[in-house]
């Protein structure tokens, strides 16, 4: 439609609206708006834990889908760990532990190609902070755990340590060693921070022990002095004591014939 200029007479023409200005829409499956408004009513806190969840039946009449959308969408909440099964087929809310998050985001850095450079780079700043937290906020018992640990590894290594299995136990308190730390932090944040990142170097640790020997009794070393500090409250000392030890990891590594920029999902494979 042509209109006319009020001013000079001159035929002008009227904007026409172009749907090019719209977005697409992407729309969500159901179970999936399902499943995040559940999940919202968890984190809200409306529902806590231990609390039952609502019926499907009755979950399906107030979103109004039919049974089957609700059933997927508590699927996917359930794989979260936000809710469990118990007397009988009765979801109750859950709690997911800080470990138990761990292996999930284990296998995503796994998926995503991560190097082991990338990893160490992070585990060089978190595990300081860690013992430098565990020096201020261990309590007892944490450090009983950390002296009792250390007293293990020292009792295998007296042994001789030799074998597979022997090396292997020795990686295993080993990492228990750092996650002792972590959780003396008494940091939520930090230790589950730190834990994904502790799961992908187990096999490596192995690795190393087999070829450089001298590597457990290094290792030993390390963890008493960094006990030491904390015990003397020293946060300052357990963090570079710390800091000394992912170091020495690192040339560990480099010792063996590992590549650091190899990704650790190739690593594994290998």
């Amino acid at each position: 439609m042509r209109t006319v200029d009020a001013d000079d007479g001159t035929p002008s023409r009227r904007p026409r609206a172009d749907a090019s200005m719209f977005q697409r829409l992407r729309l969500e499956p159901a179970y999936k708006v399902v499943s995040s408004e559940i999940e919202r009513s968890i984190l809200d806190g409306q529902l806590q834990p231990g609390m039952p969840l609502p019926t499907e039946q009755s979950l399906a009449e107030r979103f109004g889908v039919h049974r089957s959308t609700v059933r997927e969408a508590i699927r996917q909440i359930e794989q979260e760990g936000l809710v469990q099964r118990r007397e009988g087929r009765r979801l109750f809310v859950a709690l997911p532990g800080l470990y138990e998050m761990a292996p999930r985001a284990a296998r995503l850095l796994l998926l995503q190609q991560t190097t082991f450079a990338e990893l160490w780079q992070v585990a060089v700043t978190l595990e300081p902070l860690a013992a430098q937290l565990a020096a201020l906020n261990a309590e007892p018992l944490d450090l009983q755990e950390l002296a009792a640990n250390t007293e293990r590894t020292a009792d295998l290594q007296a042994q001789g340590a030799e074998s597979v299995e022997d090396n292997a136990r020795l990686v295993e308190l080993d990492v228990e060693f750092h996650a002792l730390v972590g959780r003396a932090s008494h940091n939520r944040a930090l230790m589950l921070a730190r834990e994904p990142i502790s799961l992908l170097y187990n096999p490596t640790l192995l690795q190393i022990h087999l070829r450089l020997p001298q590597s457990k009794a290094r290792n030993l070393a390390a963890h008493r002095a960094i006990l030491d500090a904390l015990q003397r409250r020293d946060a300052a000392a357990a963090a570079e004591w710390t800091r000394k030890h992912m170091v020495d990891f690192q040339k560990g590594f480099e010792m063996t014939g590992l590549d650091m920029q190899t990704p650790i999902a190739r690593a594994r494979s290998s």
